[in-house]
């Protein structure tokens, strides 16, 4: 399924009107940091950085890269298919890509990133804060 990217919750990775690109994946295999495409409990579909499973509610979590905080946790029927293709205006980049992995692990790691992030994007456009 392909969808135009709308937002700048997965800013600068994934711009408005990046053309992207999902899958349908085992949920097994869904690692910290592949971006999935959901159905949020407002019923939009949202695509963000997948953080961790809660066992105990069966509850996924997810995160925009630019938002300080998690969404909603969603439930698997909510899940519809993984990230594997960017497409951008200079070039297609693929979701296995060594420097997505990369971007990945630093959001998670340091959440200091999506502050300065959602204050650059404020600082730029401030009717979108």
């Amino acid at each position: 399924m392909e969808l135009p990217a709308k937002g700048n919750s997965m800013y600068p990775l994934i711009r408005e009107g990046n053309i992207c690109t999902f899958e349908v994946c085992e949920i097994e295999k869904l690692k910290k940091g592949d971006i999935v495409l959901f159905l949020s409990p407002s019923g939009g579909l949202v695509a963000h950085r997948f953080v961790s499973y809660l066992e105990e509610t069966g509850e996924y979590l997810f995160k925009g890269d630019t938002n300080l905080g998690m969404d909603a946790p969603v439930l698997q029927a909510q899940l519809l298919g993984r990230l594997v293709l960017i497409k951008k205006k200079q070039f297609p980049l693929r979701a296995d890509h060594p420097m997505l992995w990369l971007w990945g692990k630093l959001v998670l790691s340091f959440p200091v990133i999506s502050g300065l992030l959602r204050s650059f994007l404020n600082r730029r456009n401030p009717q979108h804060v």
